[in-house]
């Protein structure tokens, strides 16, 4: 979509509106194999979108009472290019838009917020809609015995698997809506629900770069999908939040301090019971945390992406803030002194029993972290 600084539509456009027909841009059939190649193309997008293309983008911002500045801008923010006047929109279009601007008629989005939405979720389906296409799709569509080709094959699929992925992607949305307004519902106050205080993890594949010019690219791509599907399992599982992953590296959240740290020594663990894959390091920091658009920024992301470039390999480094969460929930002692004396004096019947700490804490090293001034970090495992 393109339009002026006013947002009007180009002189012509009123014109164009009376003149073009309804007919969706396509080769005729019959045009040949190019042209049944691109007559299946249709039909499939015809299949998935559940309408011919009938509008222009302008045809279609008058129909849902928006300027054509602002039907561009929300089209952009979903991810979609500019189209110039091509016919090439349906009803479904047109609803979104009249949708999106309904919200912000009735005041209860501003135009920035219905923008982000539609960024945001632009940005989600379209990482998802790549990846069953890619993944899902080109997998289940391999050419058989039977003579079909990959396109012949794919429009019977797609027919069958729509509805069931469609009513799917809605239940897990849900689901997960439920979850994040759970979250916020708990926060203590309104500003908690956007600057929070979590633990925040990052775990990166030791040597990465050097594995890029060794594997090849299939054996690469099956790399990455193991690790990052087992974190994902492993973050889910053990109660933590991924919030994305980067090729060799995911990074994660948590509201507890004592989950994140369970993530973390979980994720060092079964990496390392797996001889396919390169060492692991995680860092993790505990502090105020600003969300945006299912992101996590702010000085605590920044000292635990540090903190994971320094540890060492098969090793979780906490920062101080972390350690102290840690021994303020009773998951790990905040003086190991302390709670060998307690132990002791357990033992010979002096004292009452020691918690039972699940983790153990190590200061190492103080060091200047570029950005972050001196930190000293602490070496997380399991306690005995």
């Amino acid at each position: 979509m393109t339009a002026d600084d006013s947002g009007a539509a180009p002189r012509d456009m009123d014109t164009e509106d009376d003149a073009v027909s309804d007919v969706p841009v396509s080769d005729p059939p019959g045009a040949g194999d190019e042209g049944d190649e691109n007559n299946i193309a249709v039909r499939l997008e015809q299949l998935i979108l559940g309408a011919d293309r009938r509008y222009t983008p302008f045809q279609a911002a008058r129909g849902a009472g928006v300027s054509m500045d602002l039907a561009a801008r929300f089209w952009r923010a979903m991810g979609f290019a500019d189209i110039g006047q091509v016919k090439a929109l349906t009803e479904a279009d047109v609803l979104a838009l009249r949708r999106l601007a309904g919200l912000v008629e009735a005041g209860l989005l501003s135009e920035a917020m219905a923008i982000q939405v539609a960024r945001s979720t632009g940005q989600t389906t379209a990482r998802l809609a790549d990846w069953q296409i890619d993944s899902f799709l080109e997998g289940l569509t391999e050419p058989q015995d039977s003579g079909l080709t990959r396109t012949e094959i794919t429009y019977p699929l797609v027919e069958l698997l729509l509805p069931e992925l469609e009513e799917f992607l809605v239940y897990v949305w849900r689901r997960q809506l439920a979850a994040a307004t759970g979250r916020v519902v708990r926060a203590q106050d309104d500003a908690e629900m956007v600057d929070r205080r979590l633990a925040v993890g990052f775990a990166d594949l030791v040597g990465f770069t050097r594995l890029t010019r060794r594997l090849e690219e299939e054996e690469l791509g099956e790399l990455v999908e193991a690790f990052e599907t087992t974190c994902s399992d492993l973050v889910a599982a053990h109660g933590g939040r991924l919030i994305k992953t980067l090729g060799d590296e995911v990074l994660f959240a948590a509201d507890d301090a004592g989950i994140a740290a369970e993530i973390g020594l979980r994720l060092i663990e079964t990496m390392a019971h797996d001889e396919t894959m390169p060492e692991l390091r995680v860092g993790i920091a505990f502090g105020t945390v600003t969300t945006r658009m299912g992101d996590v920024f702010g000085t605590t992301v920044n000292l635990a992406s540090r903190l994971t470039s320094i540890a060492p390999k098969d090793t979780v480094l906490v920062d101080q803030a972390f350690a102290e969460e840690l021994g303020r929930i009773g998951e790990a002692p905040v003086s190991e002194a302390d709670a060998a004396a307690a132990e002791k004096a357990a033992e010979e019947g002096t004292g009452a029993p020691p918690p039972a700490y699940r983790f153990a804490l190590q200061p190492m090293w103080q060091r200047p972290v570029r950005g972050l001034g001196v930190v000293e970090p602490w070496l997380l495992s399991r306690r005995d």
